[in-house]
């Protein structure tokens, strides 16, 4: 992919008009059909919702529409462009839903900043959706949007930024670990980045037993304590991560490093950095379209796996592995939450998709276009959805 996708891009999407349309499940083409998918024939449906509300999962679409949320404050790489200009990015995303899991999805773009009026609005529109997926929502208030919704809402609300990134982190970290012949409780882990995403991995890697994780800003190392350029979420993570209260840049605690998890820019450490790297460091460089570091000049300095967020490198570590099949699993059961334990599900059962036989350097997780992905852990999720009493079909 050259610099011409762009161009391209923009000429497919002037050419279509936009990327999804609606379309009727059932055929109108007579009076008799029009009474039964309208007036009269339709009262009978609502009766039915009426006398019991979860009727609504099967004589209505809920079941499988998911709302893909955003108010365009962090989109991809471009940042803070505002709800209009984020609709493109969230129409791709309805449509990824469609492909990959069979999900009808629908963007709503809200023109608002203010964390009362989001949480309002999300609340409001909760009948017409089996689930909401969150993107593309900047930090901190990202958390405190996807937390009182949680509180609110009995639907799925997921917000993909940060736990969809971290589920497929973590299955390719638990492959390269078994590369690399470590195990997860024994290493230590340093990540670049303490937005939403490097925030949400860095829980779900301890929830999943690592103890020694290091998170860091541009300020350097996060521990408990600092006063420079924190916020309530780097507050609470501070301290619960990073045990040995280690501190300084970057390349002062990535000295002795088993893993380093980059979500951050361009150029963010070099081969030197690696080099200081315990042997069989894990590096996975996962900014873009620019990595923290180039694949090669990280194998040049010893790394012995390396995954990226881009397509033209091996080991891709890209959301479409994620979302459709954890929200089809939630759908499937009627989920009134998604939890941890189905997020962990959902990395093991990811992780699984490469046998242990077929595990190597260069292939520690699936290609997005692997159909198994989706069945895989969209089953895995229910099970854990039942098994944690949030499941309700």
């Amino acid at each position: 992919m050259g610099p011409d996708v762009y161009a391209r891009s923009l000429e497919l999407h002037r050419a279509r008009r936009g990327k999804i349309s609606v379309e009727g499940r059932v055929p109108v083409n007579s009076m008799a059909d029009l009474a039964l998918a309208y007036t009269p024939g339709v009262a009978e449906p609502c009766r039915e919702i009426k006398r019991d509300r979860s009727a609504a999962y099967e004589v209505t679409s809920k079941g499988n529409m998911v709302a893909v949320i955003t108010d365009g404050s962090a989109v991809l790489g471009l940042g803070d462009i505002g709800p209009d200009a984020a609709l493109p990015v969230m129409e791709g995303k309805a449509v990824l839903f469609k492909r990959f899991a069979g999900i009808d999805a629908f963007p709503i773009c809200i023109a608002s900043r203010d964390t009362d009026e989001i949480v309002r609005t999300a609340s409001l529109i909760t009948s017409s959706f089996g689930g909401i997926n969150l993107e593309d929502i900047s930090s901190p208030r990202c958390f405190e949007v996807e937390r009182r919704l949680q509180e609110v809402c009995d639907i799925p609300v997921f917000h993909d930024d940060q736990h969809g990134t971290a589920v497929i982190v973590l299955a390719g970290m638990l492959n390269s670990l078994k590369v690399v012949e470590k195990g997860i409780e024994d290493v230590k882990i340093v990540m670049s980045g303490a937005g939403a995403a490097g925030i949400a991995i860095c829980r779900f890697l301890m929830s999943a037993g690592a103890r020694n994780v290091i998170l860091c800003d541009r300020s350097g190392a996060l521990h408990a304590g600092r006063a420079e350029g924190m916020n309530s979420a780097k507050e609470e993570i501070a301290a619960t991560s990073n045990p040995a209260g280690e501190r300084g840049e970057l390349r002062d605690v990535l000295r002795g490093a088993d893993v380093f998890l980059g979500l951050s820019g361009p150029g963010v450490v070099d081969g030197a950095a690696v080099r200081s790297m315990a042997a069989g460091a894990i590096v996975f460089a996962m900014a873009n379209p620019t990595p923290e570091i180039f694949p090669e000049e990280a194998l040049a300095a010893g790394a012995a796996v390396v995954a990226t967020g881009r397509s033209d490198f091996p080991n891709q570590m890209n959301n479409c592995l994620g979302f459709p099949g954890i929200f089809r699993g939630a759908l499937d059961v009627r989920a009134s939450a998604i939890n941890e334990e189905m997020k962990l599900a959902a990395s093991r059962a990811l992780a699984s998709l490469v046998p242990d036989e077929e595990l190597r350097p260069d292939r520690v997780i699936t290609e997005v276009m692997d159909d198994r992905v989706v069945p895989a852990m969209a089953a895995a999720v229910a099970e854990a959805a039942r098994r944690t009493g949030v499941a309700r079909a």
